[in-house]
Parts: structure tokens; sequence; C-alpha cells
């Protein structure tokens, strides 16, 4: 089982409740008007349903309702995912309203969103309402029963589907650019071509200038190392003849002033040192020179880059950079401007997508009389002799995301009527009870643990109705069955049975519900036959119900 208990308060006209529920078939029940729906109500808004102030009873300021599951291994692992689950082997949502329409959401005492709620009921419950019939004609919730009954997983498809797509799109928007590609394209070329004359390569123009300003101030550069050569050594009065001077003066004293000695050791460093660059300054003059030829070399290369810059229009510093993004723009355009290319690569997802199509189309075909068949049977037990159930498989002028057919579920109420889609058989209790065998059958291939049936078994009754009750009590059997019903056919084929009760408390309507034991089940079995009136016939009969 799932669902373990439910708990209201201040919800439309319960003031409070809280509920532990069975496992196996269990049904609802109650006087018109007793409120049998709310606790589906009630339910529906905790696992995300719309949000609505009258949600909230007369007089109050919130409505607040919680309920408890028992963890499937899907609702496990979906937990676990949005870091919601606890150390209990059981999962608590819960839902509030105000007065304002505003809700919040918890799971586990996390707070929520309301899709986040959704998502995990899909994992925990399945609701059929009583116009569950609506939800037949919807083309995406029909295709979807028939490949969930043959074990279709559309996923592959789809991908497949979104690459063709992909594909197609990218070949049309290159067709559509392929005359501008193409200028473009030329265009690149050109400026590659007079970037590639250059031959350039990274950090060449600052060398390139900073080497034209030195050989075009070499003169300067010279007689400027002359004169500091000059001031070193070569001079009357020279730097060097100086300090060697001062070092002579103090080394005579040093024994009379112990001061004098480190200023020795730091005049001995300075001496080193202007030798060591009195040398360097005779070397430069020594072996450099002017080198009229090399500078108009260079003048030559800087005209290249000046002119390549101004072709390409772009300064010359980023010159190099332009030319490695001109390559890359060209391999894009190239790459695009391929229609060959791009025609065989759509051309190749689309039989892959087509191939994944009839394989899927193949499965549908196989399984689709198998589940006819089966409903076929479950609608004939329901009241319908003779009736036929079809699955019925539309070839797609195009072929979509889903594959090469739609698919529509048709019905005929009795021998000699040629069956018709489900949204157009006339007969609202018809249309209840192709519902109910649908429900029934496909309710079996969902992992939800907990089928819940509002009312679905509107429009029947004498043995049909015990058809129903039977067909739930069969269900109750590996799944766990809430039904919300107005007949004592279903009713008495349930394992438990909880009566809804609409009661006045100092001038305020109220309503309860409680879990009836043997001899309250035949009192509301025996209200449910006859009436408001009870009778011992009545009860007698109800009797005779639960045995059978």
């Amino acid at each position: 089982m799932s669902l373990l208990r439910i708990a209201l308060k201040d919800f439309v006209i319960v003031r409070e409740l809280d509920l532990e529920l069975a496992s196996g078939f269990s049904v609802l029940t109650g006087e018109t008007g007793a409120g049998k729906s709310i606790l589906i109500d009630a339910l529906q808004l905790a696992l995300g349903g719309r949000a609505d102030a009258g949600s909230v009873r007369a007089g109050q300021t919130r409505a607040d309702v919680s309920a408890e599951f028992q963890l499937t291994p899907e609702a496990t692992i979906w937990l676990t995912e949005q870091e919601l689950n606890g150390d209990e082997p059981t999962v608590l949502v819960r839902r509030t309203v105000d007065v304002q329409g505003r809700s919040k959401g918890w799971i586990n005492g996390n707070p929520v969103s309301a899709g986040q709620l959704k998502e995990l009921a899909t994992r925990l419950v399945d609701i059929h309402g009583q116009h569950a019939w609506q939800a037949l004609t919807n083309p995406q919730a029909v295709r979807s029963l028939l490949d969930g009954y043959a074990g279709i997983d559309c996923t592959p498809l789809n991908g497949l589907w979104r690459d063709w797509k992909t594909a197609q799109q990218t070949l049309q928007l290159a067709q559509a650019d392929h005359a501008s590609l193409q200028l473009k394209k030329d265009q690149l070329e050109w400026k590659l071509t007079e970037w590639n004359r250059l031959h350039s390569h990274p950090g060449e123009w600052e060398q390139l200038q900073a080497d034209h300003k030195r050989l075009a101030n070499m003169h300067h550069l010279l007689d400027t190392a002359g004169v500091a050569s000059q001031c070193l050594t070569d001079g009357d009065t020279n730097a060097l003849s100086l300090v060697n001077h001062a070092r002579q003066q103090l080394e005579a004293r040093v024994a009379l002033e112990p001061a004098f000695e480190p200023l020795l050791g730091l005049l001995e460093q300075s001496l080193l040192l202007q030798h060591e660059v009195a040398r360097a300054l005779h070397s430069y003059t020594s072996r450099t020179e002017a080198d009229p030829q090399r500078l108009s070399e260079l003048d030559q290369r800087l005209a290249q880059w000046m002119d390549a810059a101004r072709k390409l229009a772009c300064p010359p510093d980023q010159l190099h950079d332009t030319g490695l993004q001109l390559q890359a723009e060209l391999a894009t355009v190239e790459q695009a401007s391929q229609l060959q290319r791009l025609e065989q690569q759509a051309n190749e997802c689309y039989k892959l997508f087509i191939q994944e199509c009839k394989k899927i189309s193949a499965l549908r075909h196989k399984k689709r009389d198998y589940l006819a068949t089966e409903i076929t049977n479950k609608i004939q037990l329901l009241g319908m002799p003779g009736g036929r159930f079809e699955v019925v498989l539309q070839p797609l002028t195009e072929p979509q995301a889903h594959g090469l057919e739609a698919v529509e579920f048709h019905v005929a109420g009795h021998a000699g009527v040629e069956p018709r889609p489900i949204g157009k058989v006339a007969s609202g209790g018809e249309l209840s009870r192709v519902a109910l065998a649908i429900s029934v059958c496909t309710s079996q291939l969902k992992g939800c643990p907990t089928l819940i049936f509002d009312e679905v078994d509107s429009g029947v009754g004498g043995a049909v109705a015990h058809t129903v009750g039977q067909l739930m009590a069969e269900l109750g059997q590996h799944r766990q069955v809430l039904a919300v019903t107005h007949l004592p056919q279903v009713a008495a084929c349930a394992h438990h049975h909880y009566q809804v009760e609409k009661r006045s408390q100092n001038g305020e309507v109220l309503s309860q519900v409680t879990e009836l034991d043997a001899t309250q089940r035949v009192e509301e079995l025996a209200r449910m036959l006859g009436g408001a009136a009870v009778t011992d016939t009545s009860r007698a009969h109800a009797r005779e119900m639960l045995q059978a």
C-alpha cells in the first residue's frame, strides 16, 4: 500500500480529521451533499493541485492538509535526486492555503513548490475522476496508454527527432544564406591572402619598432657611449682616478680611524663596477656602428606592416591576432557553406529517425489488438453486450516526434454498430463504463501503488454495478484502491468501508469520516439500497450483498 493516513484541518466543511487508510479496496459513501469527494479534493491539493481560497472553512484563516505515503522505489529515487529524502520508509507531504488563495507546500518538512508536489504525486497516486473519459480524447494521453501497454520507450525516438530537426534547420539556413556566405568567403580569402603575404609572427611589430628606433639613433648612441667612457677613464680628470685617489687617502689613515674600513670596502666595490662599465662601453663603441642597410630593411618591413594593416582595417599592433581571427571565421563560413555535407548529415539523421519510427510502429500494431481485446472483454462485462473497443492507428502525412501514426480509441456500445471515436459516444453511462474498463486494464501498467476512483461508476447500476465492484476488488488484491461511490453493489465488494456524514454543530455544518464496522456497514448499505427509510428488508438485502 502507499497512502497510510490523511489529515485535514479547516478544509471546506471539515473542522479536523485524521484518518488512517488500509490496503486493499476501500470505499467512501454518504448521502448526497455529505462531501464524499472532500478527501479526494484534499489529497489533490496536498499533491500540488490548484489552490483556492474556497478550500478554507468559513470563518477560518487557513486550510491545512497533510498526507503520509509509504515510499515506492521510484519516489525514493526522486526524493534523493531532489535532496528531500528523510530517514523513514515513508514520505510526508503538506499543503496550506490561506483566505487570499496563497499556498505553501512541504515534503518531509522541506519547503517545496506545487510543481515538485505534482512530480512526486505521479510516483505515488493515480486518480481517475468521473470525467476520466475526457482524457481519452487527448492524442498524447491515448498514445501514452498504448505505448505503456506495449512497453515502448519513446525517449530515444524523441532524441533522434531533435537531431533530424536540428540538421534540417542548419541545412535550410545554409541554403538561404548561400549567396551571402559565398560573398563573405571571398572577402575573407582576399584578406587572408594579404595577411599571409606578410608572414607575421607574434611580437614582431613591437620588435621592429624597437630595432628601427635604435638604428635610427645610432650616431647619438655611439656619442653617448664615448662621452660616458671619457668621464669614467679617458679624461684628464676622470671618475676612476678620483675614486682611486679617495681610496688611497682613506687607506693611509684607516689605522687611525677604524670607521674608514667599511668605506674602503664600498670604494673598492665602486672601482670594480666602474671598471666593468668602462670595459662594456669600450666594447660597445668598438663593435657597434651605424648600419644603413639594416635600417633600410627595417623601413621596408615596417612599410609592409602598415600597408597590410591599412588593407585589413586594423591597427598594426593587432594585425597578427586579426589574421588568426580571419582564419577562424573562414573555417566557420566554409563549414556552413558545405551544402552537400549538410544535406548528407540531414539525410542520415532522417534515416535513423525513420528506422526507430518503424520499430515503434511495429510494436504498436502488434500490441493494439491485445489491448483492444482486453478492454472489449471488460466493457461487455460492464453491461455493454456486443460492445467493441478498437485501437486505431492513423498514418500521419508528416512524421512527428512520437512517430508515424496518431493513436485513437474507438468504441461501439453494442453489436451492429461501427466503432466511433470515444469522444463521439453519446451515452454518458457508456463513457463512464468504457473509461473504467480502460482504467482497470491500463492502471496495472503504472508504477503507482494507489488508485483512486472518484465516482467513475456514475450511470451504472444493478448487475453491472456489482461487476464494477468486483473489478475494483480484483485490483485491490494487488494495489491500494480507494473509490468514492453511491452504489451499494460497489460498496459491498470493498474490503474497507468509510462513511462521510454531514452534521450541524452549534449552527455550523461540518463533515466527518468514520470507518464502519460490520453492523454499521449493514446499516449504511441498507440506507443506500432503500433511501432515508431503513427497513428490515433492506437490512436483510444488505447482509446478503455482503455475504455474496
